[in-house]
């Protein structure tokens, strides 16, 4: 038999057996070695927060609250930082015993399509817990740097840090998205100067251990008398903006110069009242751009694709794996403790920069 994640209800997770699936012809057969939790969009649906809950979208028009509900309870296949061992293989697209990054949501084995089925093929020489990161959430991280030098440059880029190199760059939130993009604009060398701007002390200091200046919240203001551009030119010339609160987007684009860009990763579940649009954002005709995984800038999907954005990543995860098992990687708990792991995040009676579930009792740790 094989688990899955099921989250029941507000508050309510169940682990579930299914029979286990088997590979079929074409297809592969995994079994789940690692599973990264996401502490954003997964919690949603722990707290019934998700606006797929609530109401309705509708993928033609773009519109939200046209109908009922996307989703209900129960919500099974959440989950985007999943690594497994390839324990049965009918295609000649990868081969039995290799580890491979993919998407399949919270599950101890998964039957794969190579056809329908993304999967990133990890180096033997890169630790597979690292892999959480290598098929989406170091591709989405990745396209926030994307989006950053389309902004700049238009279709014209070449590079993922053409949009920061030799720029003054704000980073609003010291969680993972926050950190993985720090790390990679923190790369880009030539004079880039990088900030990560956050509230709690314990993720600036994460941040800190990868060599980039770090700010609290409350100071980040110094960074606009810092930073003098010209005569009324004063900030970060870009800003990405990774924490899901409103405030913190209200800070990102304080901080801009004008006619500075935010690009933000996060997601709100609530409303922005915050965020004053006849303030800043008006007065100094500043850039909003959404960037998430779901498109990459217009003009740029047949050179930036999802596999380009995961080589970007795995290139990353080479330079940075010890900081990442020392200081981001900080719970590591078994597979069967999954429910109560992810009630104790949502109710945040446990605190973890980034947790995963594991097959190995000796992997437990955190």
């Amino acid at each position: 038999m094989a688990e899955v994640l099921s989250i029941d209800g507000p508050e309510r997770v169940s682990l579930i057996s299914e029979p286990m699936p088997m590979a079929a012809p074409g297809g592969f057969l995994v079994e789940t070695v690692y599973s990264g939790v996401s502490a954003g969009t997964e919690l949603t649906y722990v707290k019934g927060t998700n606006p797929y809950l609530n109401t309705s979208w509708d993928p033609a028009l773009g519109l939200f609250g046209t109908g009922g509900p996307v989703m209900a309870y129960p919500v099974r296949g959440i989950g985007y930082m999943q690594v497994g061992m390839v324990v049965d293989s009918r295609t000649d697209a990868v081969a039995a015993g290799r580890i491979v990054a993919m998407a399949y949501g919270h599950r101890t084995a998964y039957a794969a399509d190579p056809l329908r089925d993304r999967f990133v093929e990890l180096p033997r020489d890169l630790d597979p817990l690292l892999g959480i990161y290598a098929a989406h959430m170091g591709p989405i991280c990745a396209n926030g740097l994307l989006h950053a030098a389309h902004d700049l440059l238009g279709p014209g880029v070449r590079d993922l840090l053409d949009g920061v190199r030799g720029r003054r760059v704000v980073v609003v939130g010291a969680g993972v998205v926050g950190l993985l993009v720090a790390a990679f604009a923190a790369g880009a060398g030539a004079g880039t100067e990088v900030v990560v701007v956050d509230e709690t002390p314990a993720r600036l200091c994460v941040a800190a251990a990868l060599g980039v200046e770090t700010l609290p919240a409350e100071d980040a203001f110094q960074l606009k008398r810092r930073w003098r551009h010209g005569p009324n030119d004063h900030g970060a010339d870009v800003v990405f903006q990774c924490r899901g609160q409103e405030r913190a987007l209200a800070l990102a684009l304080k901080l801009l110069r004008p006619q500075g860009s935010a690009i933000d990763l996060a997601f709100y579940t609530g409303g922005a009242g915050l965020v004053r649009l006849g303030e800043e954002f008006h007065h100094n005709g500043l850039s909003l751009r959404c960037a998430q995984i779901g498109r990459v800038p217009r003009g740029m999907a047949h050179a930036w694709d999802r596999d380009r954005l995961s080589r970007e990543t795995v290139e990353l995860l080479h330079r940075i794996g010890p900081w990442l098992r020392e200081h981001v990687i900080t719970d590591v708990v078994r597979f069967g403790k999954a429910p109560e792991l992810l009630r104790d995040l949502a109710a945040r009676r446990r605190q973890a920069l980034q947790a995963v579930l594991c097959r190995d009792v000796q992997d437990e740790r955190g």
